[in-house]
Protein backbone atom coordinates (compact mmCIF):
# COMPACT_ATOMS: atom_id res chain seq x y z
CA UNK A 1 0.00 0.00 0.00
CA UNK A 2 1.38 3.63 -0.93
CA UNK A 3 2.04 5.80 2.37
CA UNK A 4 1.86 9.32 2.30
CA UNK A 5 4.37 11.34 4.42
CA UNK A 6 2.22 14.13 6.20
CA UNK A 7 4.60 16.47 8.29
CA UNK A 8 3.21 19.95 9.76
CA UNK A 9 4.82 22.46 11.12
CA UNK A 10 4.55 23.38 14.60
CA UNK A 11 7.17 24.91 16.97
CA UNK A 12 7.02 24.24 20.92
CA UNK A 13 9.44 25.87 23.13
CA UNK A 14 10.19 23.96 26.27
CA UNK A 15 10.96 25.28 29.66
CA UNK A 16 14.48 23.80 31.45
CA UNK A 17 16.56 23.22 28.36
CA UNK A 18 19.96 22.09 29.79
CA UNK A 19 22.61 25.15 30.66
CA UNK A 20 25.04 23.72 28.35
CA UNK A 21 25.98 25.21 25.41
CA UNK A 22 27.28 21.67 23.49
CA UNK A 23 25.31 20.30 20.83
CA UNK A 24 26.30 17.10 21.77
CA UNK A 25 23.01 14.99 23.00
CA UNK A 26 23.42 13.51 26.24
CA UNK A 27 23.84 9.63 25.79
CA UNK A 28 21.38 7.46 28.23
CA UNK A 29 18.08 5.47 27.82
CA UNK A 30 15.22 7.59 27.46
CA UNK A 31 11.53 6.18 27.66
CA UNK A 32 9.13 7.68 25.29
CA UNK A 33 5.89 7.61 24.11
CA UNK A 34 3.47 9.36 21.43
CA UNK A 35 -0.43 9.96 22.01
CA UNK A 36 -3.04 11.20 19.90
CA UNK A 37 -6.19 13.45 20.89
CA UNK A 38 -8.40 15.17 18.84
CA UNK A 39 -10.14 18.54 18.69
CA UNK A 40 -13.76 17.64 17.34
CA UNK A 41 -15.49 18.25 14.00
CA UNK A 42 -19.08 18.58 12.70
CA UNK A 43 -18.78 14.43 11.32
CA UNK A 44 -19.49 11.26 12.76
CA UNK A 45 -16.20 9.30 12.14
CA UNK A 46 -13.19 11.13 10.96
CA UNK A 47 -10.62 7.67 10.26
CA UNK A 48 -7.26 8.62 10.02
CA UNK A 49 -4.22 5.16 8.82
CA UNK A 50 -1.28 5.62 11.31
CA UNK A 51 1.27 3.16 9.96
CA UNK A 52 4.16 4.52 11.73
CA UNK A 53 5.30 7.09 13.32
CA UNK A 54 8.83 7.97 13.49
CA UNK A 55 11.08 11.05 15.59
CA UNK A 56 15.00 12.61 14.73
CA UNK A 57 16.78 13.10 17.53
CA UNK A 58 19.18 15.84 18.17
CA UNK A 59 21.91 14.17 16.60
CA UNK A 60 19.65 13.78 13.10
CA UNK A 61 19.01 10.09 13.12
CA UNK A 62 16.05 8.95 12.69
CA UNK A 63 14.18 6.37 15.07
CA UNK A 64 10.89 4.24 13.88
CA UNK A 65 8.95 3.95 17.07
CA UNK A 66 7.24 0.74 17.81
CA UNK A 67 3.96 2.21 16.93
CA UNK A 68 0.39 0.68 17.43
CA UNK A 69 -0.84 0.92 13.42
CA UNK A 70 -3.99 0.82 12.44
CA UNK A 71 -7.29 3.35 11.41
CA UNK A 72 -8.39 5.42 14.31
CA UNK A 73 -11.44 7.40 14.77
CA UNK A 74 -10.07 10.51 15.48
CA UNK A 75 -13.52 11.46 17.37
CA UNK A 76 -12.91 8.33 19.67
CA UNK A 77 -10.41 10.80 21.40
CA UNK A 78 -12.09 14.71 22.32
CA UNK A 79 -11.90 16.31 25.31
CA UNK A 80 -9.29 15.00 27.60
CA UNK A 81 -9.17 11.87 25.65
CA UNK A 82 -6.16 9.81 24.51
CA UNK A 83 -4.89 7.27 23.25
CA UNK A 84 -1.57 5.60 22.78
CA UNK A 85 0.02 5.56 19.17
CA UNK A 86 3.75 4.92 19.58
CA UNK A 87 6.49 3.95 21.97
CA UNK A 88 9.73 3.58 22.65
CA UNK A 89 13.49 3.82 24.11
CA UNK A 90 15.24 6.73 22.50
CA UNK A 91 19.25 6.80 23.18
CA UNK A 92 19.34 10.72 22.23
CA UNK A 93 18.00 13.16 25.12
CA UNK A 94 16.89 15.28 22.81
CA UNK A 95 13.68 14.98 20.22
CA UNK A 96 13.41 17.62 17.45
CA UNK A 97 11.14 16.20 14.89
CA UNK A 98 7.86 13.50 14.87
CA UNK A 99 6.65 12.17 11.50
CA UNK A 100 3.18 10.52 11.24
CA UNK A 101 3.90 8.66 8.22
CA UNK A 102 -0.06 7.49 7.22
CA UNK A 103 -1.62 4.61 4.96
CA UNK A 104 -4.61 5.38 1.96
CA UNK A 105 -7.54 4.31 3.86
CA UNK A 106 -8.30 8.00 5.81
CA UNK A 107 -12.01 8.17 5.62
CA UNK A 108 -15.11 10.46 7.25
CA UNK A 109 -18.82 9.52 8.00
CA UNK A 110 -20.80 12.69 7.43
CA UNK A 111 -24.69 12.16 7.46
CA UNK A 112 -24.22 8.45 7.59
CA UNK A 113 -22.39 8.03 4.76
CA UNK A 114 -18.45 7.13 4.26
CA UNK A 115 -16.59 9.14 2.11
CA UNK A 116 -13.10 8.71 1.06
CA UNK A 117 -10.67 11.21 2.07
CA UNK A 118 -7.79 11.70 -0.70
CA UNK A 119 -4.41 13.94 0.35
CA UNK A 120 -3.37 16.65 -2.36
CA UNK A 121 -0.53 15.82 -3.99
CA UNK A 122 1.84 18.94 -2.57
CA UNK A 123 0.99 17.84 0.84
CA UNK A 124 2.28 14.13 -0.56
CA UNK A 125 6.14 15.52 -0.18
CA UNK A 126 5.85 15.10 3.90
CA UNK A 127 4.85 17.74 6.40
CA UNK A 128 6.72 17.38 9.97
CA UNK A 129 6.17 18.22 13.46
CA UNK A 130 9.05 19.96 14.75
CA UNK A 131 9.80 19.73 17.97
CA UNK A 132 12.26 20.78 20.53
CA UNK A 133 12.09 18.55 23.14
CA UNK A 134 14.94 17.27 25.88
CA UNK A 135 14.14 13.98 27.75
CA UNK A 136 14.87 13.09 31.07
CA UNK A 137 16.47 9.77 32.11
CA UNK A 138 14.53 7.29 34.14
CA UNK A 139 10.65 9.07 34.20
CA UNK A 140 8.27 8.15 31.04
CA UNK A 141 8.53 11.15 28.89
CA UNK A 142 5.52 11.83 26.63
CA UNK A 143 3.81 14.06 23.86
CA UNK A 144 0.30 14.37 22.81
CA UNK A 145 -0.64 15.22 19.23
CA UNK A 146 -3.67 17.23 19.01
CA UNK A 147 -5.43 16.37 15.42
CA UNK A 148 -7.78 18.87 14.55
CA UNK A 149 -10.28 17.01 12.85
CA UNK A 150 -12.60 20.23 11.96
CA UNK A 151 -9.58 22.30 10.61
CA UNK A 152 -7.85 19.00 8.69
CA UNK A 153 -11.10 18.13 6.60
CA UNK A 154 -11.67 20.47 3.52
CA UNK A 155 -14.72 19.75 1.57
CA UNK A 156 -14.11 20.49 -2.12
CA UNK A 157 -17.59 19.35 -3.56
CA UNK A 158 -20.54 17.26 -3.32
CA UNK A 159 -19.42 14.05 -1.58
CA UNK A 160 -15.20 15.04 -2.16
CA UNK A 161 -13.31 15.45 1.07
CA UNK A 162 -9.42 16.35 1.45
CA UNK A 163 -7.59 15.76 4.33
CA UNK A 164 -4.90 18.30 5.32
CA UNK A 165 -3.82 17.53 8.53
CA UNK A 166 -3.91 20.72 11.02
CA UNK A 167 -1.74 19.07 13.93
CA UNK A 168 -0.20 20.61 17.00
CA UNK A 169 2.01 19.20 19.74
CA UNK A 170 1.18 19.34 23.57
CA UNK A 171 3.81 18.74 26.60
CA UNK A 172 1.53 17.99 29.33
CA UNK A 173 3.92 19.05 32.11
CA UNK A 174 4.20 22.53 30.85
CA UNK A 175 0.03 22.98 29.72
CA UNK A 176 -2.96 22.93 31.90
CA UNK A 177 -6.67 22.47 30.41
CA UNK A 178 -9.92 23.87 31.16
CA UNK A 179 -12.97 22.11 31.66
CA UNK A 180 -16.72 22.79 32.48
CA UNK A 181 -19.73 21.55 31.73
CA UNK A 182 -22.59 23.50 30.42
CA UNK A 183 -26.90 23.06 31.37
CA UNK A 184 -29.26 21.92 29.90
CA UNK A 185 -27.10 18.90 28.24
CA UNK A 186 -27.62 18.29 24.67
CA UNK A 187 -27.20 21.83 23.43
CA UNK A 188 -24.87 22.35 20.19
CA UNK A 189 -22.46 24.23 21.69
CA UNK A 190 -18.86 24.85 20.66
CA UNK A 191 -15.76 26.65 23.11
CA UNK A 192 -13.28 29.03 22.42
CA UNK A 193 -10.31 29.97 24.86
CA UNK A 194 -8.96 32.84 23.64
CA UNK A 195 -5.21 33.71 25.71
CA UNK A 196 -5.21 37.22 26.85
CA UNK A 197 -1.29 37.74 26.06
CA UNK A 198 -0.57 36.47 22.29
CA UNK A 199 -4.40 36.45 21.21
CA UNK A 200 -4.28 32.71 20.24
CA UNK A 201 -7.67 30.75 20.12
CA UNK A 202 -8.08 26.74 21.32
CA UNK A 203 -11.49 25.26 20.29
CA UNK A 204 -13.64 22.45 21.67
CA UNK A 205 -17.01 21.54 21.49
CA UNK A 206 -19.28 20.54 24.21
CA UNK A 207 -20.07 16.41 24.02
CA UNK A 208 -23.71 14.96 24.39
CA UNK A 209 -23.59 14.77 28.63
CA UNK A 210 -22.56 18.76 28.48
CA UNK A 211 -18.97 18.55 29.25
CA UNK A 212 -16.06 20.17 27.66
CA UNK A 213 -11.79 19.99 27.86
CA UNK A 214 -10.01 22.46 26.17
CA UNK A 215 -6.34 20.15 26.33
CA UNK A 216 -2.75 21.88 25.86
CA UNK A 217 -2.87 24.88 27.22
CA UNK A 218 0.47 27.19 28.13
CA UNK A 219 0.14 28.68 31.28
CA UNK A 220 -1.22 32.21 31.30
CA UNK A 221 -5.00 33.90 31.72
CA UNK A 222 -7.76 33.99 29.11
CA UNK A 223 -11.28 34.77 28.21
CA UNK A 224 -13.35 31.79 27.21
CA UNK A 225 -16.59 31.61 25.29
CA UNK A 226 -19.15 29.29 24.82
CA UNK A 227 -21.31 30.29 21.65
CA UNK A 228 -24.50 27.87 21.22
CA UNK A 229 -26.71 27.44 18.10
CA UNK A 230 -28.98 30.67 17.62
CA UNK A 231 -30.99 32.25 18.93
CA UNK A 232 -29.37 31.93 22.33
CA UNK A 233 -26.69 34.18 23.00
CA UNK A 234 -22.74 33.18 23.45
CA UNK A 235 -21.55 33.38 27.21
CA UNK A 236 -17.78 34.44 28.27
CA UNK A 237 -15.73 34.31 31.55
CA UNK A 238 -12.74 36.61 31.36
CA UNK A 239 -9.44 36.07 33.43
CA UNK A 240 -9.24 32.36 33.19
CA UNK A 241 -6.06 31.27 34.98
CA UNK A 242 -4.45 28.67 33.62
CA UNK A 243 -1.29 26.37 35.05
CA UNK A 244 1.03 23.81 34.34
CA UNK A 245 -0.08 20.44 34.84
CA UNK A 246 -3.60 21.58 36.27
CA UNK A 247 -7.07 21.30 34.86
CA UNK A 248 -8.94 24.21 35.66
CA UNK A 249 -12.72 23.77 36.04
CA UNK A 250 -15.12 26.90 34.80
CA UNK A 251 -18.11 24.88 36.34
CA UNK A 252 -21.86 25.15 35.01
CA UNK A 253 -22.64 27.24 32.33
CA UNK A 254 -26.77 27.79 32.44
CA UNK A 255 -28.59 28.55 29.22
Amino acid sequence: MKKIILTVAVAILLFGLPSCSSDNAASGNYSYKVRLTDDPGPYSEVNVDIQAVEVTGGNGQTVTLNTNAGIYNLLDFTNGVDTLIATSTLTDSRVNQIRLILGTNNTIVANGVTYPLSTPSAEQSGLKLLVNQTLQADIDNSILIDFDANASVVQTGNGTYKLKPVLRTVVAAISGNITGSITPAGALVTVSATSNTTGLIYTSNVDAEGNFTITGLPPGSYSVTLTPLLPLLPVTQTDVVVQAGVNTSIGVIAF
